[in-house]
C-alpha cells in the first residue's frame, strides 16, 4: 500500500501568465506558496479474487474491468499514459473541496503520478513530476489549465515560477529569514466563499481573450517582480505586499466577466472596510477561496465581519508531493 500527500497552493501574483498560449509568446511568471492543506492518494495492488481490475473511490466509487471504462478523467488518462497493467485500488481524500481555486485537480494528478511510480518501486524527480502532470492535463485531457498548479504541487514551498518562451519552467525558492517568514505567513487569512465552480470553463474565456488583454497580463506579470522585492526585504514590513494584491485583484477582474460576481465583491469590500489591506480570489475565479492580507491587529474585526464564511487557518508547506506510507507488495516481493 502506498499513500501520497500533495499540497494545495495559494497563488499571490502572476495568475493568467502561466497559460501556454500566453507564455510561449510573451513569457510568464507567478509568485505563490503551498500550504498545509493536502490531497491524499491511497493505492494498493488489487488481489486477483475480484471480478473487477480497478476500484477508484473519490466522490463516487467505480469498479471496472479495464482502464477505458474508468470515468474519472485524470485516473483514466494517467493509468493509460503509464501503461499500468496490474489491478489497482485507488482512493482519494482531500482537506480542501474540489473546484475551489487552490489547484486541487493538479494536486490530484501530481499525487496520483507520485503514487503510481512508488507502487512500482520507482522514483520520479520533482521536475519530471510536474512536467508529466502538465502533459496529461493539457495534452491528453485537453483541459483549459495553466502550468503553475502542477509545479506547486510537485515542489512545494514559497517560490517564484517563471515560464519561458521556450516552454521551460524555472522554480526558484524565495529565501527568507525564519522570523520574517513567520511574520509574512501571519498576515494572511483564508475564507471559503462556499461557491464551487469549474475552473476550466472560466479559464476558457480568459484564454480566448488573451490577445485583447495584453496590457492587463503584462501588468499582472510586472507585479510579480514588485512583490518579490517586498517579500525579500530584510525590513519585515509587508504591508506594501497587501496593497499590490489589491492592485492585482483589480487587474484580474478585467480578464473575464466570470472572475467575480456580486457575492464575491461583497466579501472583498466588507473585508477592506474592516481592515484588510488587499486580497484576491484564488484560482481562475468565480468562487472558491478568498485570500486576504490583514495585519494581525485587524484580523478579529475582519473575521467577525465575515462570520458567515468559513475561515481556514493555514501555514506554508515546504515538502511538495511526497510518499508518507510505503508498504511493499508481498506478492511482488517489494
Amino acid at each position: 500500500m502506498i499513500i501520497s500527500r500533495t499540497p494545495h497552493r495559494i497563488s499571490f501574483f502572476g495568475g493568467g501568465t502561466d497559460y501556454p498560449s500566453w507564455y510561449l509568446e510573451h513569457g510568464g511568471k507567478v509568485l505563490g506558496a503551498t500550504i498545509d492543506k493536502y490531497c491524499y492518494i491511497t493505492c494498493r495492488e488489487l488481489p486477483p479474487f475480484f471480478a473487477h481490475r480497478f476500484r477508484v473511490a473519490y466522490s463516487k466509487v467505480e469498479t471496472v474491468s479495464n482502464i477505458d471504462e474508468i470515468q474519472h478523467p485524470s485516473v483514466r488518462e494517467t493509468l493509460k499514459y503509464l501503461q499500468v497493467e496490474q489491478g489497482l485500488e485507488i482512493h482519494h481524500d482531500a482537506d480542501i473541496p474540489a473546484r475551489s481555486g487552490m489547484g486541487s485537480s493538479s494536486a490530484f494528478t501530481v499525487g496520483l503520478l507520485k503514487t503510481l511510480y512508488a507502487i512500482n518501486g520507482k522514483i520520479i524527480s520533482k521536475e519530471d513530476l510536474y512536467k508529466t502532470a502538465i502533459h496529461i492535463e493539457q495534452n491528453l485531457l485537453k483541459e483549459n489549465v495553466g502550468s503553475q498548479d502542477q509545479a506547486w504541487a510537485a515542489c512545494g514551498g514559497v517560490n517564484t515560477i517563471e515560464f519561458l518562451r521556450t516552454g521551460n519552467i524555472i522554480v526558484e525558492p524565495i529565501i527568507m529569514e525564519k522570523n520574517n517568514l513567520r511574520s509574512f505567513e501571519s498576515k494572511f487569512m483564508l475564507f471559503f466563499t462556499g461557491i464551487s465552480r469549474y475552473a476550466s470553463e472560466i479559464a476558457k474565456e480568459q484564454i480566448q481573450s488573451i490577445n485583447e488583454k495584453k496590457y492587463e497580463l503584462k501588468a499582472i506579470r510586472d507585479l510579480v517582480d514588485e512583490a518579490y522585492k517586498v517579500i525579500i526585504s530584510s525590513k519585515g514590513n509587508f504591508i506594501e505586499f497587501g496593497k499590490l494584491l489589491n492592485e492585482s485583484w483589480e487587474l484580474k477582474k478585467q480578464l473575464s466577466s466570470k472572475i467575480s460576481n456580486s457575492e464575491i465583491d461583497h466579501i472583498y469590500e466588507t473585508a477592506i472596510r474592516h481592515g484588510a489591506v488587499g486580497g484576491k480570489l484564488l484560482g481562475a475565479g468565480g468562487g472558491g477561496f478568498m485570500l486576504l492580507y490583514i495585519e494581525p491587529e485587524a484580523q478579529k474585526r475582519v473575521k467577525k465581519a465575515l462570520k458567515g464564511y468559513l475561515h481556514i487557518p493555514f501555514m506554508f508547506d515546504f515538502s511538495g508531493s511526497e510518499i508518507i506510507v510505503y508498504k511493499p507488495s508481498y506478492q511482488n516481493g517489494r
